[in-house]
């Protein structure tokens, strides 16, 4: 269970509630293919589940709590998990549906789905991050044009501010464009292009939150967007409000 006082305590961790996360830790205990974690702001694992457990070949919640990932996975994976970590707590977005690859209880490595999530205190400070990974029960042995799709959805979070053909990441790929159409639906349960979208939105939604300065107009080419109006029209659709609305709400909290 999670104890947060056992954990030292330098930037805001007894924001977290340690009752209420105890509790969701148990809830993912009966999962045995979602592994679930709760860092604080230094990587420190301050929960987990027994799954996590299970995928690092440990015996008890024990041999992770306390520790980071480069104590208990491999560096070649914990350095990306850590990469992840810093997106979150530096930039205070979450990962959504992150293809990468795991350790199966048998050390053999497989594909998962990774959400992250900041933790907040009641100032607004970002105090740690929560997460799950989800197993896709693939081993990558079996599937290795998972690498491919991996690196392709990568390319397109790392690259969406830039003109992008879709058809040119599947050729350079090796792979039929409708091929990797069939495995994001497969995998992600949404297209290329709806990521190259949801990319482009995320980063319009952090650049209005953070920098005043910027206009718009501004903002919506700086994400990819030549057409202004496609911008609002698309950023409405995902937030209930037009670019101008979310501002003024962001900053009004401020």
């Amino acid at each position: 269970m999670l104890n947060v006082a056992a954990v030292a305590d330098p930037s805001g961790l007894a924001a977290l509630r340690s009752v209420e996360l105890a509790a969701i830790e148990v809830l993912f205990d009966a999962l045995n293919d979602v592994a679930f974690f709760v860092k604080d702001r230094d990587g420190r694992y301050l929960a987990v589940n027994h799954t996590l457990v299970r995928r690092c070949g440990l015996r008890s919640k024990l041999d992770i709590v306390g520790k980071t990932v480069l104590e208990v996975h491999p560096r070649h994976l914990a350095q990306a998990y850590m990469a992840q970590d810093q997106q979150v707590i530096d930039g205070g977005g979450s990962i959504k549906k992150h293809l990468e690859l795991h350790l199966y209880p048998n050390r053999r490595h497989g594909w998962c789905l990774t959400h992250k999530t900041p933790l907040r205190d009641d100032a607004g400070a970002i105090v740690g991050l929560v997460g799950t990974s989800h197993d896709l029960g693939l081993a990558d042995e079996h599937h290795p044009v998972y690498r491919k799709i991996a690196s392709i959805a990568q390319h397109i979070r790392d690259h969406y501010r830039q003109p992008l053909c879709l058809n040119q990441l599947a050729l350079d790929a090796g792979l039929p464009l409708a091929r990797v159409e069939r495995l994001f639906q497969r995998v992600f349960h949404y297209s290329p292009r709806q990521l190259l979208l949801q990319s482009r939105l995320n980063g319009a939604l952090e650049l209005i939150a953070s920098d005043r300065s910027l206009s718009i107009a501004d903002i919506a080419l700086d994400c990819g967007y030549t057409d202004h109006s496609a911008f609002s029209r698309q950023f409405k659709a995902l937030t209930g409000m037009t670019p101008i609305q979310y501002r003024a709400q962001q900053h009004g909290k401020s």
